[in-house]
């Protein structure tokens, strides 16, 4: 539901309403590690978005963790800053006190400009999904729903503009991990008439809001 976001290394150079992903510092970690398989993207970007009350975000090299009360609308976690099709692996926990909380991957395309959630576990059975319900499909074990809205004259991205969010909300939820195919809900999402742009960030977030209380600690892949 939010849009702003903060790269750690170059949040005290952002200014206005919105903040693109930043280029690598020279003093920046190597953009890719060797995994069992490939070479593989290491996570290269950090979401760091709060409204006000109480969050503690501390992202590592390969997860965070973040701890809130009393929190408005707050979205925080680790990821890349160019999305893709590619699979996610996670493993963590979240537990809530108050509040609404969900746990996702996160992105935005532009062109068209467009805000997306795999919603994974949310505090209320719906999290972020409102609007148009397009139908289900499954999806590494869990049935998801895909939901469209028109977000108009919000912030994002790209400043103040009206854009769409597509949703997967899955059904069945997993707050403790899973792996996510991020392949099969574009396609899925494609299927249903929702196209997205070129890549912008993706994460693996926490968002809360609402006088939001509890906390998550996530390791992922991918």
């Amino acid at each position: 539901m939010v849009a702003l976001t903060y790269v750690a290394v170059a949040a005290a150079a952002v200014s206005g309403a919105f903040a693109a992903p930043a280029a690598c510092a020279a003093s920046d970690p190597p953009n890719f590690e060797f995994g069992p398989h490939n070479l593989a993207r290491r996570q290269d970007y950090n979401q760091n978005y709060k409204t006000g009350g109480n969050v503690n975000f501390s992202p590592s090299n390969n997860g965070y963790s973040v701890s809130f009360s009393g929190a408005g609308d707050f979205v925080v976690g680790k990821g890349w800053r160019q999305g893709s099709a590619r699979n996610i692996t996670f493993t963590g926990n979240t537990s809530r006190s108050s509040g609404t909380v969900l746990v996702s991957v996160y992105g935005w395309t532009r062109n068209p400009l467009v805000e997306y959630y795999v919603q994974e576990w949310t505090s209320d059975g719906k999290g972020s999904a409102q609007g148009q319900k397009l139908g289900t499909f499954t999806s590494d074990g869990g049935t998801y729903e895909i939901w469209k809205h028109q977000q108009v004259n919000q912030p994002s991205i790209a400043g103040t503009s009206t854009f769409w969010q597509y949703i997967s909300n899955r059904v069945d939820k997993k707050a403790d991990g899973s792996t996510i195919t991020m392949a099969n809900h574009f396609a899925a999402w494609a299927k249903a008439g929702l196209n997205l742009g070129s890549h912008d960030y993706q994460v693996l977030a926490t968002e809360g809001w609402g006088n939001a209380g509890g906390n998550s600690k996530y390791t992922l892949q991918g």
